[in-house]
């Protein structure tokens, strides 16, 4: 057993360990990655379109003769066409897996139900990538509510393997819990964390009163900051136009929340969707143009169309019915008061059409049921023709030095059938150099804060929950990295040596930097050492501090001092409450060896011996028929003084998202250890020798009689591969 699970087992002695093989498992369903959509460059346009009948189908069998495409009015020549379909290609048939065995045992209670692992699929197998963008400071109270209930019911009944899916607020940073995944647990986080803010600039109800005097001298530009009336029509300088500022700013707020999505779903491949929920973008203050909104409006929707992302728009107020209610006290029962709550629906509106319109999307309204809109949102991206042009010598020639917007228009010539494309782009190329970073802290700063892995360093990064009662809890990281991608010196000696610093930051809920932790390790390899370092990689691990339970980001930024490149990864971590419930800490995985075991004494942090050279906790792949350990702690086990503890321990086995193995449930042998509150548990894992090559997830549930119903399960899992 290496080193690092030893580590672990040397605080305690360990328990006997459980042993299940491999059954019979099913192969895993085959997706194509779409190709990139959008790229304006100066020498090729390409631009998405989707076509549907007049029942509002898809059609999927047009030629290029069959479209037209213009340019600031001018026909251009079709160059390249192609059509392209995201669903997940239908499974080969197969013999079905064998159902998983009935196990006989103490029955997982329903108070706290063990749901099946992720599925953590790899990026070829992403067919859809779907961002669900709440607009919590332009909702009101009733519509939170709808929403909140909407998407939990998406979640629960839409969200398939191979959905990249992120919960967004634009009142929130982009904390640890709007990033993408495919963790459905982390969604219902998300999604419980959704709330009105007092900060809204809609109220609790969809409309403000009719007929107060307020209104009414406003709509007419009589009212002063006093209240007094003024006369011949002065504008209005009152509380109403302070009220107008701040919600022309938070509009400005959300639309840069929408940006910072946008700019990120940039990397990935394919037509993205961004699935907006509000009820009040507004383009104008009265009769005035607001600028600031519109500039955000316009610099968003050609960052959208740049990064192949379709907005689709959703007003969630539902049917609205303008009529007076009791709290328009005074308002003018003729009906001038119901058009004028009409007219703050459409202006509210504005926005949200325009975004919808020029992107290719669709904007939803007037229908309660918020579920259907987003599922027709969502279906929409599943199939659209790739379309590309030559643009003109002079497109790109901005004799102003001012961006201009160039106006693209797709047409389809069939009869009867409707297409929905971008409106157009900006008349600067996609390529946009970023000054490079000029110190080490502005490279480790920029890797850290950048949304996705990056660097010429090829970084794997595992971030693993631990609790000791004299430590707390704490994320051991484990890094995999080439050793190759290092600038190694010569010493005298013909060894090598290279220097590397490791930064760690966890962000927290809401995106604010919480922990901070750094570290410098001197790399001294030699002959054969070397050698293997250098086919094989590095793996290290740190330990890194976490005050508070909650939901967090880890980033870990390295940088080779001798070269000075950078290398970052980050992963979602969820640090439980570790007072009172029954927990588990994550498992870590490795190939079983022969290695001897280290003493408690020795540090836990720095490089690590490797005998094999994917088989360590770090990149935990393998090969079938391989030998397995694993180990984890049980925190809080319950006790009394007929018997100390009474736990029983059972595991489960998926491939792609389904279940392909369940073992029976075991007792744990006591053992003595010193603390019964942090106990260690290993188990031993054979892999069949006809196990086929993929994704895995292992699961393990441990069940204590001797705790409350409340509290009487606990899960821990985590994935691994299979390779011939």
């Amino acid at each position: 057993m290496t080193r690092f699970l030893a580590l672990f087992i040397a605080w305690a002695t360990a328990f006997g360990p459980a042993s299940f093989s491999q059954g019979q498992v099913a192969q895993p369903h085959q997706s194509q990655t779409p190709e990139n959509v959008i790229h304006v460059t100066v020498n090729l346009v390409q631009m998405d379109a989707v076509v549907t009948d007049s029942h509002g189908n898809p059609v999927a069998n047009l030629k290029p003769e069959d479209f037209e495409i213009l340019q600031d009015g001018k026909p251009q020549k079709i160059t390249n066409f192609s059509f392209i379909s995201t669903r997940p290609a239908a499974p080969a048939p197969s013999n079905p897996p064998k159902p998983a065995p009935q196990t006989k045992g103490i029955p997982i209670p329903p108070a706290r139900p063990i749901t099946p692992p992720p599925f953590m699929p790899k990026a070829s197998d992403i067919h859809r990538t779907i961002a669900l963008v709440v607009d919590d400071p332009g909702l009101s109270f009733e519509s939170i509510v709808r929403v909140r209930n909407s998407l939990k019911k998406y979640v629960d009944t839409q969200v398939q393997p191979g959905d990249l899916v992120a919960i967004v607020r634009t009142g929130a940073g982009m904390g640890s819990l709007q990033q993408f995944t495919t963790d459905k647990r982390l969604l219902y986080a998300a999604i419980d964390r959704i709330k009105y803010t007092i900060m809204s600039r809609v109220g609790i109800g969809s409309f403000e009163p009719l007929g107060s005097r307020d209104f009414a001298e406003v709509a007419s530009g009589q009212a002063s900051a006093d209240g007094v009336l003024k006369g011949g029509g002065d504008p209005a300088i009152g509380a109403r136009v302070i009220a107008q500022l701040r919600t022309s700013i938070f509009s400005v707020g959300t639309l840069g929340a929408i940006r910072y999505v946008v700019d990120g779903l940039r990397e990935l491949p394919g037509r993205k969707a961004v699935v907006l929920f509000s009820e009040s973008l507004q383009l104008f203050n009265g009769n005035d143009p607001d600028l600031r909104v519109a500039e955000g409006v316009r610099n968003l929707i050609d960052a959208a169309n740049r990064a192949s992302v379709v907005i689709y728009t959703i007003d969630p107020r539902g049917l609205n019915d303008y009529g007076l209610t009791a709290a328009d006290a005074g308002a003018d029962p003729t009906g001038q008061s119901s058009s004028q709550r009409a007219g703050q629906a459409f202006d509210s509106q504005a926005g949200l059409v325009m975004l919808a319109q020029q992107t290719g999307g669709i904007f939803y309204q007037n229908n309660n049921d918020i579920l259907g809109q987003v599922e027709k949102a969502v279906e929409d991206a599943d199939g659209y023709y790739l379309i590309a042009y030559h643009p003109p010598s002079d497109t790109f020639d901005a004799k102003t030095g001012q961006p201009k917007f160039r106006n693209v228009k797709v047409r389809v010539k069939t009869a009867g059938l409707t297409v929905r494309s971008r409106s157009g782009f900006l008349n600067h190329p996609d390529t946009v150099v970023e000054a490079p970073a000029r110190t080490p802290a502005e490279q480790i700063r920029r890797a850290l804060y950048s949304p996705f892995n990056s660097g010429a360093i090829h970084l794997r990064l595992s971030a693993l929950f631990t609790n000791f009662a004299s430590k707390g809890s704490f994320i051991s990281g484990l890094l995999h990295f080439e050793a190759k991608d290092l600038h190694f010196n010569d010493q005298p000696d013909g060894s090598h040596k290279a220097l590397i610093d490791v930064v760690a930051i966890t962000f927290g809920e809401q995106g604010q930097g919480v922990d901070t932790s750094t570290r410098s390790f001197i790399v001294t390899l030699k002959g054969d050492e070397y050698q293997k370092a250098l086919d094989d990689g590095l793996f290290f691990e740190f330990q890194h501090a976490v005050k508070k339970p909650g939901y967090y980001q880890l980033r870990v930024a390295l940088r080779d001092e001798g070269s000075q490149q950078i290398g970052s990864a980050n992963q979602f971590i969820e640090i439980p409450d570790v007072s009172k419930a029954l927990t588990l800490s994550s498992l870590i995985l490795e190939k079983e060896t022969t290695a001897t075991k280290r003493t408690a004494g020795e540090a836990g942090e720095g490089q690590s011996p490797q005998q094999d050279p994917k088989g360590n906790p770090a990149l935990r792949i393998f090969k079938p028929g391989d030998s397995l350990d694993y180990v984890y702690q049980i925190l809080n086990a319950g006790a009394n003084s007929a018997k100390p503890i009474d736990l029983q321990v059972h595991t489960r086995l998926f491939r792609d998202g389904q279940q392909v193995y369940e073992g029976k449930p075991m007792p744990l042998q006591i053992v003595t250890q010193q603390d019964p509150r942090h106990l260690l548990a290993t188990g031993t894992m054979k892999l069949g020798v006809q196990m086929p090559p993929g994704d895995y997830v292992l699961q393990v549930i441990v069940i204590d009689a001797l705790s409350g119903d409340k509290h009487r399960t606990a899960a821990q899992s985590t994935d691994f591969e299979v390779q011939q």
